[in-house]
């Protein structure tokens, strides 16, 4: 199998990544700076690149194809957690709808596996040989998600004549009134995603580099963060974004 890698032009590099993560959800209020900042977590995660610019077998470069020069193949396992909370208008104040959503939290935790294709504007072969120390890239790419989401609720009603079964996520008292029955689960499931990104790397030494990317992911999913509700301000399926700091270690 070795051999006949390499004699496709194809060498291999690992690496690391790890970085924070805002997530986009049915928390809180969509596109407020407050909401945003507050539920972010973090992601780490192992990737795999396969370089088509040079080869193994011989220590040399592959023909000097534009593919080969410009475009790399990322697998990726990697997993990011995060800590939800309703924030902003709908959660201030002394209400007692307001006082149901501050007490909803969850927490969204999905395991990732999936590739993209990285796209290098400058030479690969002139970046690998020093003569340039930064490669900038865009990729794209899917991701398949395990997603197991986490739901809290700490309501208390303050109507004598109508008690909650606290802590009790089926019951919807505990719930923000407008949902529908069922707007809230804690199930596991799967899904897919669409992954870009851009971002650069910065040549280490031969054999190493430093890379920084902002991601953009859609998960075809609106359970991922165990919050599905059908009002008319849930337009979309929950996506977040994560900037990644990573080391990338040339195997061959």
């Amino acid at each position: 199998m070795q051999m006949s890698f390499s004699q496709l032009g194809i060498s291999h590099e690992i690496g690391v990544i790890a970085g924070p993560v805002a997530y986009q959800s049915d928390f809180g209020v969509r596109s407020d700076l407050e909401t945003n900042a507050g539920n972010s977590g973090f992601g780490i995660g192992i990737v795999h690149y396969i370089n088509f610019a040079y080869r193994a077998d011989c220590n040399c470069y592959t023909t000097k194809k534009y593919f080969n020069d410009h475009f790399k193949l990322r697998s990726e396992v990697s997993w990011n957690k995060t800590k939800l909370e309703h924030l902003g208008e709908w959660a201030d104040g002394n209400s007692e709808e307001a006082n149901k959503l501050r007490s909803h939290t969850g927490e969204a935790q999905n395991w990732d596996v999936g590739m993209q294709l990285e796209y290098f504007p400058t030479s690969l072969r002139a970046f690998s040989s020093g003569l340039y120390s930064f490669a900038p890239f865009l990729s794209l790419g899917a991701h398949y998600v395990s997603y197991s989401p986490k739901v809290y609720t700490s309501y208390v009603s303050s109507d004598p004549m109508n008690p909650n079964d606290v802590g009790n996520i089926e019951d919807p008292n505990n719930f923000y009134s407008a949902w529908e029955p069922g707007s809230v689960s804690d199930q596991s499931d799967t899904t897919w995603s669409i992954v870009g990104s851009v971002g650069t790397r910065y040549k280490l030494s031969i054999l190493s580099d430093l890379m920084i990317d902002l991601r953009f992911q859609y998960f075809f999913s609106d359970w991922t963060d165990g919050l599905n509700h059908q009002l008319p301000s849930n337009k979309a399926n929950d996506w977040l974004v994560w900037l990644n700091f990573g080391y990338i270690y040339y195997l061959d």
